[in-house]
């Protein structure tokens, strides 16, 4: 849920390009559900037939007949536009479509376009029993490389499951792309390994043609296309390069009365300076050299002695806080400074009044008797010294202890502030404005600083 945050990384795209655009071809023509295939019903999804179901132990013609359209008409189509204009395609081949389409195959390859893997079949995944999808990932590998001379380098089953991501990655894909989470490649922890994600679109692509409150016409197709090129372009000024994926299908973008506002948004992109057109397998290879990923801290991934020894101390000699919180739904979105201290805040501020005041009462006075002695914690001296009060002089050093004496006598806990906001002519300006307040009112206030603390703390180890 995290992502990169607030502040994403600089792609550095070839050439200093301000948008990457990446256009896959999904090859299925030949892998869909068919009695002919051994399957046990016809298929029924992404065709011009909307809301088909599948018929069970029968052929569909009408179905046959409009997948092969793309095979055998669309397909050309699309090869004529994207070679005529020069243009890098990834395709992503289904591998029993590619064993039924030599001479498409050969096109492919001939116009050097990527060819990664769409699994074995065009099948639905989501009730395959993990070890049949294994074996079904290895076969598709198989056939992959025996139909085209090469294995596949990237990964994209489309209708997956909950095992599918990892067990592509275990296979050895240099990248997977059964992700719609991100504008940017990202780097996810899969099998001990670091695997690279290209995350894929389900809106810019042609599928919509054959949804529900999807697109009705070419110029819907274009203006959408445009729109998102158009805002990743300007995000792309700006200095926050992204990718832009588009999805087309032979069958569905291969009718010519779709055709033209494809090529519509091709000259449209094309026009536009700082564009670079790359296959997918060029802008996973281009983030592995540029974006390698770095080891870094997982606190989700942590045991309990292991988060408690790294972040028991962030409160001030409270680590039962950090033990609560650890007992939390810690997730990724929670390996960063925001993650952490929203976890330790949420036990701070649900525990018990008595819980809280022992927390106000484990802080020590500023440039109090512990200071003077070397008995803070390492962090507190830090910041007590950033803040420069190891460097009183004598009036000073009194006055602080005169405020010291004070505030906690009437307030029963002592003064609590983030040293590392302020200086220490701001500190003692807060501290003689602060005493006179109502208890309530500076409980309160105290329990704001503590988190404030632990959030600076925290920005110290962490994203």
């Amino acid at each position: 849920m995290r992502g990169y945050g607030p502040i994403p990384p600089d792609p550095k795209w070839p050439g200093g390009a301000k948008i990457a655009v990446q256009i896959v071809l999904n090859y299925e023509e030949g892998g869909e559900n068919c009695v002919l295939h051994g399957d046990a019903a016809s298929e029924a999804f992404l065709s011009e037939i909307v809301g088909a179901a599948q018929w069970p132990g029968q052929r569909h013609w009408n179905m046959e007949s409009i997948y092969e359209y793309g095979a055998r008409a669309g397909f050309w189509r699309l090869h004529r536009l994207f070679t005529g204009m020069g243009l890098p395609l990834t395709v992503y081949g289904v591998a029993t479509a590619l064993a039924r389409s030599p001479e498409q195959v050969r096109a492919m390859q001939s116009a050097g376009w990527e060819i990664a893997s769409h699994g074995l079949k065009w099948v639905e995944h989501k009730d395959m029993p993990e070890a049949e999808e294994r074996a079904q990932i290895a076969e598709a590998i198989r056939l992959h490389t025996e139909v085209t001379g090469e294995r596949p380098r990237g990964w994209y089953t489309g209708r997956c499951s909950v095992n599918t991501v990892p067990l592509a990655s275990e296979a050895g894909m240099d990248y997977v792309a059964d992700t719609y989470d991100d504008d940017l490649p990202y780097w996810k922890r899969l099998n001990d390994t670091d695997q690279l994600i290209v995350p894929y679109t389900l809106d810019c692509n042609d599928m919509r043609f054959a949804t529900p409150q999807g697109f009705n016409s070419g110029d819907q197709f274009f203006a959408y296309l445009k729109d998102t090129f158009d805002a990743l372009y300007e995000e792309g000024e700006a200095g926050s390069a992204k990718m832009m994926s588009v999805g087309l299908h032979c069958r569905l973008i291969g009718r010519p009365g779709r055709v033209m506002a494809l090529k519509r948004f091709l000259d449209y992109a094309a026009s536009k300076p700082d564009v670079w057109f790359a296959r997918r397998i060029d802008i996973a290879e281009h983030w592995a050299r540029m974006h390698p990923p770095v080891p870094r801290l997982r606190p989700s991934e942590m045991t309990r002695d292991a988060f408690v020894a790294a972040y028991g101390g962030i409160i001030e000699h409270s680590a039962w806080i950090a033990e609560r919180a650890w007992d939390l739904e810690l997730g990724p979105a929670h390996d960063c400074a925001a993650g952490v201290h929203s976890a330790l805040a949420r036990v701070f501020r649900s525990a018990s009044d008595d819980e809280r005041l022992a927390v106000l009462r484990a802080h020590p006075d500023l440039a109090g008797k512990l200071a003077s002695a070397g008995r803070l914690t390492a962090e507190s001296t830090a910041e007590q010294t950033g803040a420069g009060l190891d460097m009183l002089t004598d009036d000073e050093r009194d006055a602080f202890t005169r405020l010291n004496t004070d505030y906690v006598d009437t307030h029963g806990f002592p003064f609590i502030i983030a040293v590392r906001d302020h200086d220490k002519t701001s500190i003692r300006a807060a501290f003689e404005r602060r005493i006179g307040n109502d208890s309530a009112t500076e409980f309160a206030e105290a329990c704001r600083q503590v988190e404030r603390i632990a959030e600076i703390r925290l920005k110290d180890l962490l994203p």
